[in-house]
């Protein structure tokens, strides 16, 4: 731990684009949270406030901000957006992609306000954790989260009313299980409302991860109604009414995933994908021996400066329950020997390497949820859903101050004066040169008390009661 002597060159840089959100005193706190995220290894409320040790404050102060002040998670956001897009290396751009994810974070213990047992596929077992839904956009020069929200578990009493009020029947043979099985009772009362989602009553009783996201997306493209840009999502999120939401709603490009076992029409009926990849790998290699043209073209994309190679298939498929789609089937050796990946398009005449170039952002949600989590994501400790927000909030804002850096020149001058290392573009570089940066100050700070006549032991005495807490 280096404990802080004063706020941080970044933050300081930074802290004047957000002081309308805030009172004078929560200005301030705002400022030492901020601080603890990017500086702290312990991202709680307690582990923040404790690397203070020159204006040492009571912990609670600083739990009482984060779960009562009544700052606007909104206009903090849009204050953050604003920022991003007054550099022109971190503002949205034309050839910029959207992409929609989620993650888990995971906690131990069922006492955090709407927390549910979820699986976890990485651990292949379940969890009790929060899922946060993420719209991040991504170009060559920079990434970071647009927009964000916490799925919430339903609720069976209020879908149970909910689907009532609707006109909507529950079997009398079920009601057994809501003393016998609460578990299945929430279950068929979900599935019921999946089932009738379509109308507007029974869609607001309840929110899943794909209303969540069409959310995100529509109001994305209702405060910025001159851009198009595309939407990608792995396979989870490539569902019908998903992509009939894109493509006949909001009228955007979008670019899915689909898995092997997921089927194609072809002439005598349907075929899975991973099936009709083998047919035209053996159709591929027999037009190459034939001297024909391949079936898969190497084609060379551009991502995040660098080059990256394919051998693709691009070609209008019908696919079942989505209808026409442009189908992309990419891999990565000469040989076709490597795992297939695949990729449907709404845009017909769209070729390979422009789907693939826009499935391949799609890339950069997954490391900040990596990277996020560094940054303290899933490390809060407050149990207040309201201020499990805020602290999502909190941590996508340091996120994109950690990606601006690179595109602000100004800043850039101050943060290399003491750290003369140079230091890549991605977020946790530059943590560590603040952290760097913390040290030099903690060191002059050191020195300057030093010549002022104070005693070593007399320097050291908050330092030391700090680490030893």
């Amino acid at each position: 731990m280096i404990p802080l002597v004063e706020i941080p060159e970044m933050v300081r840089h930074y802290a004047p684009f957000f002081a309308s959100v805030f009172s004078a005193e929560a200005f301030e706190q705002f400022k030492r949270y901020v601080s603890g995220l990017i500086v702290s290894e312990n991202k709680t409320v307690e582990g923040i406030n404790r690397i203070f040790v020159i204006d040492v404050r009571n912990q609670s102060s600083l739990n009482r901000w984060l779960s009562e002040s009544p700052f606007s998670v909104g206009a903090l956001n849009r204050c953050r957006l604003e920022l991003l897009g007054s550099l022109g290396g971190s503002k949205i751009k034309a050839k910029g992609v959207l992409s929609l994810d989620d993650t888990l974070l995971t906690h131990y213990g069922q006492h955090f306000e709407k927390i549910a047992y979820l699986y976890d596929p990485s651990q292949e077992c379940y969890v009790w954790a929060h899922n946060l839904v993420n719209l991040h956009y991504s170009d060559d020069q920079t990434d970071y989260p647009i927009n964000f929200k916490l799925w919430e578990p339903a609720e069976a009493d209020g879908l149970e009313a909910g689907l009532k009020e609707a006109g909507i029947a529950i079997r009398e043979s079920k009601y057994a299980l809501k003393e016998s099985d609460p578990k299945k009772w929430r279950t068929y009362l979900v599935g019921l409302w999946r089932r009738h989602q379509h109308k507007a009553q029974v869609q607001k009783l309840y929110q899943s991860k794909l209303l969540i996201g069409e959310e995100l997306l529509r109001q994305f493209f209702c405060e910025h109604p001159t851009l198009k840009l595309p939407v990608t999502f792995d396979n989870w999120y490539t569902q019908p009414a998903f992509c009939r939401f894109l493509h006949k709603t909001l009228k955007v490009p979008y670019v899915g995933t689909l898995a092997g076992d997921d089927r194609v029409k072809v002439a005598k009926g349907e075929m899975r994908l991973e099936e009709f990849d083998c047919l035209l790998r053996a159709q591929h290699h027999q037009a190459l021996q034939g001297g024909g043209p391949p079936l898969f073209r190497k084609l060379s994309i551009s991502y995040k400066g660098e080059k990256e190679t394919y051998y693709s298939y691009c070609k209008t498929h019908r696919i079942p329950n989505f209808g026409k789609q442009r189908l992309v089937i990419n891999h990565q050796e000469a040989d076709l020997s490597d795992a297939a990946t695949f990729f449907i398009c709404n845009q017909l005449k769209w070729q390979a390497g422009g789907i693939t170039r826009i499935r391949r952002h799609r890339w950069p949600v997954e490391v900040y949820h990596e990277e996020g989590k560094a940054e303290g994501l899933d490390q809060y400790q407050v149990r207040d859903f309201d201020a499990i927000y805020k602290h999502i909030a909190l941590v996508a804002l340091t996120y994109s101050l950690l990606r601006a850096v690179p595109h602000d020149k100004a800043l850039l001058h101050k943060l290399q004066q003491n750290v003369e290392s140079k230091l890549g573009g991605s977020a946790a570089s530059w943590r560590r040169n603040t952290q760097a940066q913390a040290l030099w100050a903690l060191a002059t700070f050191i020195a300057t008390a030093l010549s002022q006549g104070q005693t070593l032991s007399e320097v050291m005495k908050p330092l030391v009661a700090a680490l030893a807490y």
